[in-house]
């Protein structure tokens, strides 16, 4: 796999994509949350019965600011780490870079994005499961930096690692899984001489390494949204503890609660988000003027 060498462009501009994707995909977050944070049987038709029920259409974009606010820290982290990281590595371009070495890049890319994103999260796990807990133990956050202040204010600033290590684990997997299994399906499938370069093979790809990526990181995901959504001050039983406990009343199965709506998730919002990102880099292309093509970017 080669790297070529491609224009610098802001920082921002992989944040404002993944923001309007998740716009476009909010909902479907919004249900993975709330199944992961169920404890007891449900199901996705039930879960999308529950929040109707509860707040009309209007809960389906529950959090909707916390989830900009995460895609500003976490999704602008990864891709522009990853994309410095890949050029370091490849110099610039001259340097073809292996599986190993792309794996690397995602990964650490990864991490950097689980920890820039970590209090983000906290906030749109905590806003999105809000209206299913009783009334004395909801939060009632009205936007994500008035959540981050009162995190601060009444847990203090510690509250915002809150299951950082699950995660981070989470987003090193999903950044490495997606971004190989991509590039493994999509490089396969032009080999075979199967499809052609285009849209196409991008969203057959992309639904094939969502699926991967999905399976991958499902347990780590579910355990994360369990942890960052434990009320304050009852403890707890930490990551492990968590998992021990929830097998027994629970099963196997529940590693893989919410599996469905992250998948239907994933498979737009990783299309939406890089024609978007697609659209901003032509754009600033063309408030700078008449400038060389650049290569054509790819899923990361």
């Amino acid at each position: 796999m080669s790297a070529a060498p491609q224009k610098k462009y802001p920082l921002w501009l992989g944040g404002a994509a993944a923001s309007m994707a998740a716009c476009c995909t909010h909902p479907l977050d919004v249900m993975r949350v709330r199944m992961q944070t169920t404890t007891g049987k449900t199901t996705f038709i039930n879960a999308v019965r529950g929040v109707l029920q509860q707040n009309g259409v209007r809960g389906l974009y529950t959090g909707l600011t916390a989830s900009i606010f995460r895609q500003m820290t976490y999704s602008m982290t990864r891709l522009g780490a990853y994309d410095f990281l890949k050029n370091s590595m490849s110099h610039h371009g001259a340097k073809k870079l292996t599986t190993g070495d792309m794996v690397i890049c995602a990964s650490t890319a990864g991490a950097l994005g689980g920890l820039a994103g970590n209090p983000a999260d906290i906030i749109l796990v905590r806003m999105v499961a809000d209206p299913s807990k009783p009334a004395d133990q909801q939060l009632h956050y009205r936007n994500a930096i008035q959540g981050v202040y009162r995190m601060v204010k009444d847990e203090g600033a510690s509250s915002l690692a809150r299951g950082l290590a699950p995660n981070t684990i989470r987003a090193i997997l999903m950044n490495a899984s997606q971004l190989v299994t991509y590039d493994f399906f999509k490089d396969a499938l032009l080999s075979a001489n199967v499809m052609q370069n285009g849209m196409p093979l991008h969203f057959l790809s992309s639904a094939l390494a969502g699926t991967v990526a999905t399976t991958i990181c499902a347990p780590a995901d579910v355990v994360k949204s369990r942890i960052m959504n434990m009320k304050y001050g009852a403890g707890g039983p930490g990551p492990i503890g968590l998992i021990t406990q929830s097998l027994k009343l629970e099963g196997p199965r529940f590693l893989f609660k919410g599996w469905l709506p992250a998948w239907i998730r994933l498979t737009p919002n990783t299309i939406c988000m890089f024609v978007f990102l697609e659209q901003l880099k032509n754009a600033v292309d063309i408030f700078r003027g008449p400038t060389l093509s650049r290569d054509e970017s790819r899923p990361s």
